[in-house]
């Protein structure tokens, strides 16, 4: 129910319409001259507002950062890691161009326009660029359902197009020499469970012993750890565990006899209990060089490699291991003597040992660098493999070898048919069979004339052809004779 209040002002007294929203805020309809206008416009205030067609026009007028900033942001359900990366590409890229835009005069030309800066300006790549316009799209989109603005200025407008590559699935030999060049056993049956079972490396990494139900083989998964990479997360925590996985949805895994076994094995040796991590990260290990009592004479060491100045040095010396960048263990004695000296007189501070900073959750950076990494460039695969790509193997094998793409769905944990569609014969060689036929049917030898095989029924054809054209005949003489 509105009112009405009046008041004195530069032109006379004015009566001033007022109503209330459907949060129960205060409104204004407007300053009317008579009582009689201004009780019509909150009449027609109250109707607009019941019939949905008017929110605050104030809120079209202010500018995408301050909506952004404000309401929308804020506001807006979304994994934390992914208002990380919302976070970072609003500040890079969207409101940079658009943040002084008033929401209401928001066109499709200054969204074009801002695609084209992104190319031009800062020399964003087509997935950076479209990366950004799902952000738009998702700030225009809200700000549409909320009456904002009435126009979605990103609908309609493209993007620069995105290749899609093509996806390079490792083979059963190429695993096999991956794990050949792990170092740690409990590393090795990380890197074995993933290729088993396929699971995400939040999945994984947040494992524990009672997820595990060892007589049927079953594995549940029922959480994920996901890791904050941003200087501004909240609280300071990195490792945020969630209670569902990415599909916010459980699942359960049958595993095989040996990888459990394995299990156990592992979970007896360290004596863990049912709520610890079954791969938790391993502590730093502090490794000091012990200095030789003596260092060799330079000149029994010989040259260094030519530098890129075509300059080298002579080894064990502090000149070969700045200029020429030599790392041999005689110019790291030699570096490691000069900085303890220089330590003794109080001049330098020993360096502290890089700590992981982790609850117990492998960080992802640091097993890529430490374990995955260097066990890879062992193997020599050829080309870049990650750890998600065991999760993109574990469903090409299981297609390879016959199994069900609604079971290989539901163990994957997708969403949807298609994306587990996209292993079906993604292995090397997969279409081997089909270039196979098309070669045999090209060098196929051609039959000669005299072999080529004639089916009865055409001779019989022709026979009865002869036939009926002899009796066509005779009843032709018949009538000219008649």
């Amino acid at each position: 129910m509105g009112w009405i209040r009046a008041r004195e002002g530069p032109r006379g007294l004015r009566h001033e319409a007022k109503y209330r929203d459907v949060r129960g805020v205060e409104r204004s309809a407007g300053s009317y001259r008579t009582e009689k206008e201004a009780i019509r416009a909150w009449h027609k205030a109250e109707e607009d507002l019941a019939a949905g067609k008017v929110g605050d026009p104030k809120r079209g007028r202010q500018t995408l950062s301050t909506y952004v900033e404000t309401e929308w942001f804020p506001n807006h359900q979304i994994e934390l890691t992914t208002r990380e990366n919302y976070r970072y590409v609003l500040n890079r890229y969207v409101l940079p161009g658009l943040g002084n835009v008033r929401m209401a005069e928001l066109l499709p030309h200054h969204v074009r326009e801002w695609v084209t800066e992104l190319q031009r300006d800062y020399g964003a790549r087509p997935p950076t660029i479209r990366e950004a316009k799902v952000v738009l799209d998702a700030i225009l989109s809200t700000a549409l359902n909320d009456q904002v603005v009435w126009l979605h200025a990103g609908r309609g407008v493209k993007t620069p197009p995105v290749a899609r590559k093509p996806r390079r699935i490792i083979t059963v030999e190429q695993y096999d020499a991956i794990y050949a060049g792990l170092q740690d056993d409990t590393m090795r049956l990380l890197v074995e469970t993933k290729i088993e079972t396929g699971l995400r490396w939040g999945e994984l990494t947040e494992l524990r012993p009672k997820d595990i139900d060892m007589k049927p083989r079953l594995l549940t998964v029922s959480r994920a750890v996901v890791e904050l990479k941003s200087k501004t997360r909240p609280d300071n925590v990195r490792f945020v565990v969630k209670d569902y996985p990415k599909d916010k949805e459980w699942r359960q895994l049958s595993l095989t006899a040996r990888l459990v076994k394995q299990i156990q094995l592992h979970i007896r040796e360290r004596e863990l209990g049912r709520d610890d991590l079954l791969f938790p990260c391993p502590a730093p290990k502090e490794v000091r060089h012990c200095r030789p009592a003596q260092l060799p004479d330079p000149e029994t060491l010989g040259l260094t490699e030519p530098n890129d100045k075509g300059r080298q040095y002579r080894h064990g010396t502090l000149t070969a291991y700045q200029s020429a960048r030599c790392r041999c263990r005689q110019c790291k004695d030699a570096v490691a003597v000069y900085r303890a000296a220089r330590r003794a007189l109080g001049k330098d501070n020993p360096r502290r040992p890089h700590q992981v900073n982790t609850d117990g959750h492998i960080p992802n950076s640091w097993f890529r660098a430490h374990v995955w990494n260097p066990a890879v460039q062992t193997a020599e695969i050829g080309f870049t493999v990650t750890p998600h790509g065991l999760r993109h193997a574990h469903a090409s094998w299981l297609l390879a070898g016959g199994a069900d793409l609604q079971v290989v769905k539901e163990r994957l944990g997708h969403g949807s048919i298609a994306t587990t569609g996209k292993y079906l014969h993604a292995l090397p060689g997969a279409d081997a069979a089909a270039l196979e036929a098309l070669e045999a049917f090209r060098s196929r030898p051609n039959a000669p004339e005299s072999e080529t095989k004639h089916d009865p029924r055409d001779a019989e054809l022709a026979e009865m052809r002869e036939l009926v054209s002899r009796l066509h005949r005779m009843l032709g003489e018949e009538k000219g004779s008649a």
